[in-house]
């Protein structure tokens, strides 16, 4: 299948919307534009999937992009997987990638934008970055109506007699903005509600976003809402959104925003992007919805690319634990991203501080550094190879790499038995990833498809045995729980909730709990400070160390440099 070649007039021309749904197996009726270069996609396309209706799945590959442990400047992991699909386009083969919708706190914060970069980026980057189809507004809003409710329902009379000092649900913006971290509500006369301590999350740290981001389809998503428990009784009853009669409301703000939006990179390829939960809060995956349609118009021999967010030890596990559990895909290949600067970072040798440039010393070649790194990589394989996935080690290289401590990380890899390739996405495109592309093929046509992924450990298993299993997978020694959270541990074992699998919000720059420890850190226990609920999500996760829901900005944040050429109205600084 050819794929669709970008737009001669730049990349704010207009373009065939159909032509490129086609180029992922997606019929013209199901094709929804919401303006010139972005279209949602009708759930009906569900509906020709072999993989849905019971058929049995057509023979595609089904490949998800994870790294090893990063840096605060990120190792190009969404870079990688889009150059991927270009290089696996320009061989021929049909590529459909499945990316999660940035978020505007980072986007205004320190990261920057979020869809690639140079040669491998999505188009149109502005609306990727911000707003695009409005979904990430939808599930604010649907958030915050939840909360609105339950003040109201405190206002009211409380009929359900609701504790307050056990209601979990906060509110959410997607801004960064730490001083909403911990408030009160309420304040004024009688008739400006309850007066309560209440919080701000960030949206992609919302329920709700992981709710849309499993969700199988309209229905499954008006269940899952109904599910959401948001505190106690004073008798102990648990309390959900069903309970509140907020439910149906949620589901009709939402509906729109449960169909996947098509976009494409920058060399034509087409990228289904839907939901954007935070990979160190919640899943850090993109939507089970957006595979199954790309499952839908896969046609034998096709290519799905799939990102889990971050490292292997967080993404890969709940995309495995969770993702796949819930969609009934399971990836054969997993492409490892590494960079030449996390494994000097792995080192120990070097300290990186966000918003700042890398040390000079970093940018001087030391192949001692890197082999000192390398540990990191190497127990990430491990964790990849432990879920039954073969990797595809991508080293993701920048202008300021040397050829010295490039081939030592070919070495190092291929020394441990994995297919390795050196790639260019940002200055060469797919040109620049062909050798990875042809590895990734290579490594799917040798391991074929797999029934299922070994999970980290079993859905019978106490929650914390789970945690346990996700603390060993780690490198920790045990687990160290704070009385309240061992305390609401056993309520929801108690509750019926054990059952359920688990989330460990911890630092994404590190194996450990503590950012600052690099490499493979030994001699340390996972310190579990928090427990919650997420059980229309369906899952309950363990908050460590340090970790915020509400990211706050830095001191020079990205929104300083974004604005507005008045005589074009194209946004500038955004990156």
């Amino acid at each position: 299948m050819t794929q669709v070649i970008a737009a001669t007039g730049g990349p704010h021309a207009p373009i065939d919307l159909h032509t490129l749904a086609a180029s992922a197996g997606i019929a013209a009726e199901h094709v929804i534009p919401y303006g010139r270069d972005v279209a949602k996609i009708d759930l009906r396309a569900l509906e020709s999937s072999q993989h849905v209706s019971g058929g049995g799945a057509s023979a595609f590959h089904y490949v998800v992009v994870t790294a090893i442990t990063p840096t605060p400047f990120g190792e190009g992991k969404s870079t990688t997987a889009i150059g991927l699909a270009q290089g696996l386009a320009r061989l021929g083969e049909q590529a459909v990638l499945t990316l999660r919708q940035s978020a505007m706190g980072p986007t205004f914060g320190i990261k920057g934008g979020a869809g690639g970069s140079g040669g491998a980026r999505i188009l149109p980057a502005e609306r990727m970055n911000l707003h695009l189809t409005g979904d990430f507004h939808a599930i604010t809003a649907a958030h915050n109506l939840l909360s609105a409710m339950i003040d109201n329902h405190l206002h009211h009379g409380n009929e359900l007699d609701i504790d307050e000092r056990t209601i979990t649900w906060p509110r959410v913006l997607d801004v960064n903005d730490r001083s909403l971290r911990h408030i009160v509500t309420g304040l004024g006369t009688r008739v400006d509600g309850v007066t309560r301590q209440a919080s701000f999350d960030i949206t992609p740290a919302s329920e709700l976003m992981v709710i849309m981001s499993l969700a199988t389809d309209l229905a499954d998503l008006r269940r899952r809402l109904g599910r959401i428990v948001i505190g106690r009784s004073r008798g102990g009853e648990w309390i959900s959104a069903e309970d509140l009669k907020a439910a149906g409301a949620m589901c009709a703000v939402l509906r729109d925003a449960l169909e996947p939006n098509l976009l494409r990179t920058g060399e034509g390829t087409p990228v289904l992007v839907h939901t954007g939960p935070f990979g160190n809060i919640a899943t850090g995956c993109s939507s089970v919805i957006a595979d199954r349609v790309a499952a839908a118009g896969a046609r034998d021999g096709g290519y799905i690319l799939t990102e889990a967010g971050f490292g292997s030890d967080m993404g890969l596990e709940r995309f495995i634990d969770l993702k796949c559990a819930v969609s009934g895909m399971h990836p054969s290949v997993a492409v490892v991203v590494v960079t030449i600067r996390a494994l000097k970072a792995h080192s120990g040798r070097h300290r990186l501080v966000s918003g700042k440039d890398l040390p000079e010393e970093m940018l001087q070649e030391n192949v001692d550094d890197v082999r000192d790194g390398a540990a990191n990589l190497l127990k990430h394989l491990q964790i990849v190879r432990g879920f039954g996935i073969t990797p595809v080690v991508a080293v993701n290289v920048f202008p300021t790499d040397h050829d010295a401590e490039i081939e030592e990380v070919t070495r190092i890899a291929g020394d441990a038995g994995a297919r390795v390739a050196v790639c260019h996405p940002v200055t060469r495109g797919g040109e620049g990833c062909l050798d990875l592309a042809g590895a990734v093929v290579e490594a799917c046509q040798e391991a074929g498809e797999p029934a299922s992924s070994r999970p980290a450990y079993e859905p019978q298993d106490d929650l914390r045995t789970k945690i346990s299993k996700l603390a060993d997978l780690y490198g920790a020694d045990g687990v160290d729980y704070t009385p309240a959270a061992s305390r609401l541990l056993e309520a929801y074992e108690q509750a019926g909730f054990g059952h359920l699998p688990v989330i460990v919000a911890k630092t994404p720059l590190s194996l450990s709990a503590e950012p600052g420890r690099k490499g493979v850190p030994t001699g340390w226990c996972l310190p579990v400070r928090e427990v919650r609920l997420a059980a229309g999500a369906g899952y309950v996760y363990a908050i460590c160390g340090s970790l915020s829901t509400m990211p706050g900005l830095p001191s020079r944040p990205a929104a300083e440099r974004i604005d507005v050429n008045l005589d074009t109205g194209q946004i500038v600084g955004l990156r």
